[in-house]
């Protein structure tokens, strides 16, 4: 069963659930599409890399960028540099994160 039945999970462009996630708004969608793509690349780049990190209550901790588990709610750093000295391994969760920045070169 497809389509707008009883049982349908929303995916077709005439149904409800369809419109209110806003899909059938084409430039949209892409837009969205291609600022996440951006985003993933972004994580992808920082692999291996120092990354400084501001943190709530105005914390900045730097560390060397690991990996990002799949729903991006957490990320693994190695050498994690904080105020109260050096953590080998952390996980930093991301709520936790204003902004990040690292180096290219």
């Amino acid at each position: 069963m497809g389509g707008t039945g009883g049982s349908s999970r929303g995916f077709a462009p005439s149904s409800p659930r369809f419109q209110a996630l806003g899909a059938g708004g084409a430039p949209e969608q892409r837009q969205r599409a291609a600022l996440r793509e951006r985003y993933l690349r972004s994580l992808s780049a920082m692999a291996g890399r120092r990354v400084r990190f501001a943190m709530h209550e105005r914390v900045s901790v730097a560390a060397v960028f690991g990996a990002s588990d799949i729903d991006v709610l957490n990320f693994q750093v190695s050498e994690l540099q904080t105020p109260l000295g050096v953590q080998k391994e952390a996980l930093l969760r991301c709520s936790d994160i204003i902004a990040y920045t690292f180096d290219l070169e």
